[in-house]
């Protein structure tokens, strides 16, 4: 999730992802068509007495839907905020604060494990969306009778900010109540079971959501399927990052005398053979014994077929290279590749010199090896087995 950068807050980029510029209009477009309705509910949750008639007529709705979607999503922004301001006092960088369609997300680049730390990141937002419907809901006192179009935005946002903060503390893992969770599940646990628990309810609340929202809202359908992918793949992460505490790329990658490599020189005939014969759709390409490049299936498919013989690997080769050190840990690797989009990175030592490769399968294989090894007791002498044994590992 990239997005376009609008601007920098304490040190924290803030992008827009495509779906927000959908959702952005579609709110306001339904805030501005229940105008009406959202006039009577208000008045009675507040005890105040706006005019309907007055905020229904002519364009009045639309510029009220508009500014009062505007303003819900700059609350969804300092809900963010809430998060990674405090984040950041304990030390964690933020990535960056995205709006997207389905709110916000701040994107840590290493997420609390310390309990007390997380549950103090995790309940900051919904603090921030209280403080926000307080303030809002003063304004709506503050503000006189004769200004209902600006009675109704505050009365809106108040209501909204308390709905949010109720709503985020649910148990939906890895929403904020799901980490709160997660949390107090790691008082006795440790962070990988407190995770796997979590996520377990996470799930459970997602399939809650989409039921309800088959009866109410296909919106709550899309945020549950959300909500049910993002746990799986926090607790794997997670789970990834237990069995691979200690272990370093050096101790995963396949060692460069024992890999298959071309040179700059091979033509793209042969190449395809040899991609076909022993399976492999990536290469590193070799010049006078040196790394020189990568080279890919996707690498050749730009060239027609009845031109693979004028071509050489050097021409479609790519030569700006993400490597990555031996004694670099294995999560680095996967967050590198996560990162790049790619599926296998060099290794290069402190001298420059090509040592070897990891790849995707490389890091699946061995993840798998250790968990075996560490659910019989010895996840570390499951890792030197693997090691040790070059047949273990499908390249």
């Amino acid at each position: 999730m990239r997005g376009l950068r609008i601007g920098t807050a304490f040190g924290i980029p803030i992008r827009l992802d495509l779906t927000f510029l959908v959702v952005l209009p579609l709110f306001a477009w339904l805030i501005g068509g229940d105008v009406g309705n959202l006039v009577g509910v208000l008045n009675g949750v507040f005890d105040i007495a706006m005019p309907a008639e007055t905020l229904t007529a002519g364009a009045v709705p639309w510029l009220l839907g508009a500014t009062a979607a505007t303003g819900l999503f700059a609350c969804i922004l300092c809900h963010e905020f809430g998060h990674s301001v405090v984040a950041m006092r304990y030390g964690y960088e933020i990535e960056s604060i995205t709006l997207w369609l389905f709110g916000g997300v701040a994107r840590f680049v290493e997420m609390p494990e310390n309990w007390k730390q997380e549950l103090t990141v995790a309940i900051a937002g919904p603090v921030v969306n209280v403080g926000l419907g307080i303030v809002a809901y003063l304004g709506v006192l503050a503000v006189p009778g004769g200004l209902p179009a600006v009675r109704f935005v505050l009365a809106y946002l108040a209501l909204t900010n308390v709905a949010l903060a109720i709503f985020n503390m649910l148990p939906g893992f890895p929403m904020d109540g799901g980490r709160v969770l997660r949390a107090l599940l790691a008082r006795k646990r440790t962070h990988a079971r407190a995770t796997q628990l979590a996520a377990e309810v996470g799930k459970l609340f997602a399939v809650g959501l989409a039921i309800v929202g088959l009866f109410a809202n296909l919106f709550l359908i899309a945020l549950a399927f959300f909500i049910y992918i993002a746990a799986s793949s926090e607790a794997q992460q997670t789970a990834m990052k237990a069995a691979f505490q200690g272990v370093t790329v050096g101790d995963i990658m396949t060692p460069v005398a024992e890999l298959h490599t071309v040179t700059a020189d091979t033509d793209l005939v042969t190449l395809t053979e040899r991609m076909f014969r022993e399976r492999h759709t990536g290469y590193p390409v070799l010049r006078a014994g040196g790394l020189v490049g990568m080279v890919t299936l996707d690498d050749t498919r730009d060239v027609r077929e009845v031109e693979h013989d004028a071509y050489r690997v050097e021409d479609v080769m790519a030569t700006d290279l993400v490597t990555i050190r031996p004694d670099a840990d294995a999560m680095d690797a996967i967050s590198t590749m996560q990162r790049e989009g790619v599926g296998r990175l060099p290794v290069v030592d402190d001298g420059g010199e090509f040592v070897g490769l990891i790849s995707r399968s490389d890091l699946v294989t061995a993840f798998n090896v250790i968990r075996t090894g560490g659910a019989a007791g010895g996840g570390r002498s499951a890792l030197d087995r693997l090691s040790g044994d070059p047949d273990l590992v499908q390249r």
